[in-house]
């Protein structure tokens, strides 16, 4: 007799029985083995993110397969919100889809019918292809087609000054989960490149936070600057972004060599070196 499995929780299961805000990290090396290290931090959630890293489906895959002894919840970015792209990070076994620059209540529409199979009333647009696909372990989960939309979670980005106009609108759209709120995005838009804790531009991710709480939807946030993590946490998100393996091992082997550096030449080794490893510097902002 073939073994039957079930699936892990989504991310959306995890964030309805937390009793606290869940820390997540970036994993955007494209590597399995800093993933695999990333997942075994202590974290709750890891993005595997295709939108800016250098990721494709069987890096995605690979490293999937690296997180999956370890109780996190990966959450996959694709490139865009594109229905056959979204099919085959699926197939592949995603269960929580983070899709970028979800302008409008419309484009968010689209995106559940892509994550759903047809329902002979236009209700999915999603292919059929599970007994070829690791999402149903290749029909070892009973019943995978008739209940696969409970085991998919998915989020939708609100990272542009329209996006924010519209997030009331966005969250009433039924098949959106939970809504993610990228500030760097965000601020580009509203035309303060790389200011993301300007004050309209925390406005803006506070009025995001505020909308998503008072529809009973969870929101979460990408803050890799501690003051903004604990701004955003204080206002209600439910998960937060706190930092991505790239950008943490760029700072601190600057922070090591800082240190090292400072003392060969005869100087204070640790005010540069702490400067460096807290994140002070703007070069630890995303």
């Amino acid at each position: 007799m073939p073994i039957r499995l079930d699936l892990p929780p989504t991310l959306r299961e995890r964030l309805d029985t937390a009793d606290r805000p869940l820390i997540g990290l970036w994993a955007c090396a494209g590597s399995p083995i800093t993933a695999e290290i990333v997942a075994g931090s202590g974290c709750d959630w890891v993005l595997l993110d295709a939108e800016h890293s250098p990721n494709g489906l069987e890096s995605v895959l690979a490293q999937l397969y690296a997180m999956s002894a370890y109780p996190v919840a990966p959450l996959v970015r694709p490139p865009s919100g594109d229905t056959v792209t979204i099919k085959q990070f699926l197939d592949l076994g995603a269960q929580n889809l983070l899709i970028p620059m979800v302008d409008s209540a419309a484009q968010a529409a689209e995106i559940v019918r892509a994550v759903r199979y047809p329902d002979g009333a236009g209700g999915g647009a999603r292919g059929v292809g599970s007994a070829l696909a690791r999402s149903a372990r290749w029909n070892r989960v009973e019943g995978y087609l008739g209940r696969a939309g409970g085991t998919i979670s998915l989020t939708v980005q609100i990272e542009s000054a329209a996006a924010v106009a519209e997030v009331e609108e966005i969250l009433a759209v039924d098949g959106v989960d939970a809504i993610f709120v990228g500030p760097s995005d965000l601020a580009a838009s509203m035309g303060y490149l790389g200011q993301q804790s300007h004050p309209e531009v925390v406005a803006g991710v506070l009025r995001a936070i505020r909308a998503a709480t008072d529809a009973g939807k969870p929101v979460g946030v990408n803050a890799f600057v501690a003051a903004d993590a604990d701004r955003y946490i204080d206002a209600g998100a439910s998960f937060v972004a706190v930092g991505a393996d790239v950008a943490i091992l760029a700072r601190q082997t600057e922070a090591l060599v800082d240190r090292f550096a400072a003392r060969a030449a005869g100087q204070d080794p640790a005010a540069g070196a702490a400067a460096a490893a807290s994140g002070s510097t703007p070069r630890a902002s995303y």
